[in-house]
């Protein structure tokens, strides 16, 4: 998560899960004969599918469909079983015991608590560098033995017996066990891994446990799974295939769809997408989800503050969501978007605080901090300017239209640079970008998986931003489950972030999107994606 997004538009749910029947489920249609569905939504190839290297939603998507974590999320975002039939939280929150149901890996080996502690302690393995390893921190020694001062069998997380699992927390985390139901919490059948670490980049070696089987991957081009006639709740799994053709146009895509092809389409076209909305063949909804642009505070210019200040008051998010995209988005106010809760005032996030950020460009402002920034660095001239972005026609026409405001409203010459999601993703990781678009989806639904992205050192930290007093006040909240210390910790966090800019959000995303009427029991879950694992096909 929920992950970087690779689209412009993401899907969404505010706080619940809905089945997308078209018109709503109807028992009168008779099932179709044929259960294999298509659906337009990856649009290149997935990073990883090892819970230890995903951290997109593309490769999310593909991973909550063949791997099962010990939980899932109700229509609530509540959890319900998964592996684990039943928990009992002790010690006040610190404590908790899960035990797991009978079931197996696709090669016939049992889905074992030694699996789910071997997993989570392979995500904190300092030798192996995982990005989400901060997501498993709230294990007591966590963090620890992630910096190299506890060791592996200090962590809190322990197989008592096969169908036991112990797990010990630093601090009551109130959002813990829906956490689980998180790609980076997922089990790794640890005999596999252990044999192959290569064992999640091809078809012919991945183990799963979920309702579907990875059949094929061909890399660049398609993934197709299968129904697993082994998991546990195979009965209520009626597609005996699912099948993601790699798509990068989206016009490519809406043709597939028009043309029977597809029978879903996630991907739909910007200059196309209001009028399908008005003839009511496509659908919009909100998800609580980000797009922002990324400054990389390690290189000049974006290393003063003053300069990155200019640069975000210079964009006008009102014309970007009515000019550029017109999907009903809004401009970003903060940095947590619509749709996470404030669970101590017991209202929307973006409902409690004065907006940090206002829908027009301020180039006056902007102009006068440019040149102060300007001057604290000794230079009369900036340097090049490039924004990055993954291939994607609406990054491109939200990329053009902010070069033209820089232009405009500071006078600055920008060249624009893309690349595929794969090398995109790795040259964020590696600091190989001055200005970079950015999507960020929900790993649970707390604010704090908007919050702790910007500690010092955190593994989602592309900006390689640091404030001792932001990672002061994200340990506060993350040291107790009182909502109302931890939701005013992260308010006062968030007025840091504000005045530090190492981000420059811009709007909160909606998703339009193309469903036949013949698909139902699509769900959207409470962050925004899409699962198919009780979608089925009705006669057309």
């Amino acid at each position: 998560m929920k992950r970087w997004v690779a689209t412009t538009t993401a899907i969404l749910m505010v706080l619940s899960m809905v089945l997308l029947a078209a018109c709503g489920k109807d028992s009168s249609n008779a099932m179709a004969e044929k259960q294999v569905l298509n659906v337009g939504y990856i649009t290149s190839e997935p990073p990883a599918l090892d819970p230890l290297k995903g951290t997109d939603e593309i490769s999310d998507l593909v991973m909550r469909h063949v791997l099962e974590g010990l939980v899932r999320l109700d229509e609530n975002g509540n959890p319900i079983p998964g592996i684990a039939t039943k928990w009992d939280v002790m010690d006040g929150g610190k404590k908790i015991i899960f035990h797991l149901r009978d079931a197996k890996w696709s090669n016939g080996d049992p889905v074992t608590a030694q699996d789910f502690e071997y997993a989570w302690k392979r995500m904190l393995d300092p030798k192996n560098a995982a990005e989400y390893a901060y997501q498993l921190f709230y294990l007591k020694n966590g963090e620890a033995y992630n910096s190299g001062k506890a060791k592996a069998e200090d962590v809190g997380v322990k197989a008592l017996d096969d169908k036991t699992l112990e797990v010990t927390l630093e601090s009551p985390t109130p959002y813990f066990i829906p956490l689980t139901a998180f790609h980076a919490l997922f089990p790794v059948d640890k005999k596999v891994a252990e044999k192959n670490p290569n064992w999640g980049t091809d078809a012919k070696t991945y183990v799963g446990n979920d309702p579907f089987l990875l059949k094929t991957w061909v890399h660049d081009k398609k993934i197709e799974l299968v129904k697993n006639p082994n998991y546990w709740d195979a009965k209520n799994v009626k597609l005996t295939q699912i099948n993601f053709p790699f798509i990068g146009e989206e016009q490519t895509e809406y043709q597939m769809y028009v043309s029977g092809s597809l029978d879903m389409s996630r991907n739909v076209p910007p200059d196309l997408a209001v009028g399908l909305i008005k003839e009511k063949k496509a659908k919009i909804i909100h998800q609580p989800a980000l797009y922002y642009y990324i400054f990389n505070t390690k290189k000049k210019p974006f290393d003063n503050v003053k300069i990155r200040k200019a640069f975000s008051l210079a964009i006008d998010r009102e014309a970007i969501v009515k000019d550029v995209l017109g999907q009903g988005q809004t401009p970003a106010t903060g940095w947590v978007p619509w749709g996470i809760r404030d669970f101590n005032q017991n209202k929307e996030w973006v409902q409690t605080h004065a907006p940090y950020i206002q829908p027009k460009a301020n180039p006056a402002e902007a102009k006068k901090l440019l040149q102060e920034g300007m001057k604290e660095e000794g230079i009369t001239q900036l340097p090049d300017i490039t924004i990055s972005y993954n291939t994607n026609e609406g990054h491109k026409k939200i990329a053009e239209a902010i070069q033209q405001m820089w232009k405009q409203n500071l006078g600055v010459n920008v060249k624009l640079a893309n690349t595929e999601w794969k090398v995109f993703l790795d040259n964020l990781t590696q600091g190989n970008f001055q200005v970079a678009r950015y999507g960020w989806v929900p790993d649970y639904m707390d604010p704090m998986t908007f919050m702790d992205m910007w500690v010092t050192g955190g593994g989602n930290n592309n900006a390689k931003y640091s404030n001792p007093q932001y990672d002061a006040l994200i340990k506060q909240a993350k040291a107790t489950g009182d909502q109302k210390v931890r939701m005013e910790a992260m308010h006062k966090a968030e007025d840091i972030l504000a005045r530090d800019m190492p981000v420059a959000p811009i709007y909160n995303y909606t998703q339009v999107y193309l469903l036949k009427d013949y698909v139902k029991g699509v769900e959207i879950e409470p962050d925004g994606s899409f699962t198919f694992t009780h979608a089925y096909l009705t006669e057309k």
